[in-house]
């Protein structure tokens, strides 16, 4: 749990044209946004979340999270009950009291389109313009194609009240679900795009603590900021596509893909982190992320670009089908009327989130092939029976494998490393396969309870 941190002094964030300490609104609470706000508030500023949603204001206002975050329930809780931290669905709310508003609603991809749907961003800027009744710097923090910041700059210029000084900045955020706390509370760099001085005074002032302790401040133009995030993400997404498909030659070549990345890590050059063969990534920003990035660089003739995002996306969404495949074989050539227990439903461990869930789209896979699924996940068990209601879904590992004829590893989450082959055997149909497709199990100890143990690119 991150600890109480001291507010501010006065002297750090009073803004000079009013005299008064800042004031800061957060447009959009889902994991960016409330995050984002509860941190804020964790630092010492008086701050207003808002979002269109009453029922989700309802439960922030009374300090309860509507997703799994970890760290994030204490800071919330602490924030509302010290009175710096606050909810509405009223944007006028928010314009008249804030001095600088950040914008962190999502850009989801557009049906039918690789592209980003920006409605809901545009929305939360005209809107902010038009209620604002002093000096304001609006900060987009949502993930958006390049050139979107300076058609915004000037449609805000448009609509808000003259005699105001109104100006807008990219901040781009680099949270990781599961680490979110600790990725706002203390970013490894801050990035702002397109900031005057004045503007970029008043970020500094925001983020003072984190510069103060040596996080980089990094005052580039709105075209770069934009593009931070979305390159950053792109690079890991590459990474990931690269090992797995390395992972397939070692498959074929009797390798070990696991200690092949071991030995590439110790190069500086490549680092080890992103370097796990398996699954393949999902969730809601690394897939539309380098998709949206893939339909831009095309809009702007960047070839090169979209030929590379192309065969990155392939990859991953390959791998989901390697996996099944995998299933299938380990059943005889075919999974109907087979049980299949699924441990992991999250895209990844310390989450509840399964959008775009690389788990789930195989469990349905296996499904939709007349398997009798079971699923078990920690924490996101209620949120995939909302995305694959057909699915079932058990309480507990136990649940998931009992019967099962194929166990598949689908989320890294600990419980799950840790279990006790031996017991869990005892569980299943006799000669049961367990698939490990995040390569996180100790493949002797599963081995030696008397499991047939598969993995991705896995000699061992």
């Amino acid at each position: 749990m991150t600890e109480q941190t001291d507010a501010p002094t006065t002297d750090e964030t009073v803004e000079p044209a009013t005299g008064r300490r800042l004031r800061l609104s957060v447009i959009g609470t889902g994991y960016l946004g409330a995050t984002h706000a509860a941190a804020m508030a964790e630092l010492g500023f008086d701050v207003v979340g808002v979002d269109v949603d009453p029922a989700k204001v309802a439960a922030l206002s009374a300090g309860e999270v509507p997703f799994y975050e970890p760290g994030l329930p204490e800071l919330l809780v602490r924030g509302v009950d010290s009175g710096r931290l606050r909810f509405t669905t009223d944007l006028a709310e928010a314009a008249a009291f804030a001095d600088v508003h950040f914008v962190c609603v999502g850009t989801p991809q557009r049906p039918g389109s690789n592209g980003a749907d920006l409605r809901y961003v545009e929305a939360a800027f005209e809107g902010l313009a038009q209620h604002l009744t002093h000096d304001a710097l609006l900060v987009g923090k949502s993930t958006v194609p390049v050139g979107t910041g300076a058609r915004l700059a000037a449609r805000v210029r448009e609509i808000a009240p003259a005699g105001l000084r109104v100006e807008l900045a990219w901040n781009p955020e680099f949270l990781r679900e599961g680490k979110a706390v600790q990725d706002t509370l203390t970013p490894d760099r801050v990035v702002v795009g397109g900031a005057s001085e004045w503007g970029d005074d008043l970020l500094r002032q925001v983020y003072a603590r984190a510069v103060a302790d040596g996080t980089p401040f990094i005052a580039t133009d709105l075209p770069t900021a934009e593009l931070v995030k979305v390159s950053a993400n792109a690079f890991l997404a590459t990474k990931i596509s690269f090992i797995n498909a390395i992972s397939q030659v070692c498959d074929k070549a009797g390798a070990d893909v696991t200690v092949l990345a071991d030995a590439l890590g110790h190069d500086v050059r490549i680092g080890r982190q992103f370097l796990n063969a398996g699954l393949g990534f999902g969730g809601g920003c690394l897939p539309k992320d380098i998709r949206a990035l893939m339909h831009r660089a095309g809009e702007l003739g960047a070839d090169s670009l979209v030929d590379l995002m192309q065969d990155v996306d392939e990859i991953n969404m390959w791998q989901r089908q390697r996996v099944i495949d995998m299933a299938v074989q380990a059943c005889g050539g075919s999974v109907l009327n087979r049980r299949i227990g699924v441990l992991g439903a999250a895209f990844k461990p310390d989450t509840d989130d399964v959008r775009d869930s690389p788990a789930l789209n195989v469990a349905a896979g296996l499904h939709l092939r007349g398997a009798q699924v079971v699923v078990f996940d920690p924490k996101a068990g209620d949120t995939g029976k909302r995305i694959f209601p057909s699915l079932t879904y058990g309480a507990s590992t136990e649940e998931a494998v009992t019967g099962a004829d194929v166990v598949l590893v689908l989320t890294e989450w600990p419980e799950f490393r840790t279990a006790d082959p031996s017991a869990l055997l005892e569980l299943t149909k006799p000669g049961a396969t367990v698939i490990d497709a995040r390569n996180c199990l100790p493949v002797d100890a599963w081995r030696e309870a008397g499991w047939t143990y598969r993995g991705l690119g896995a000699a061992r």
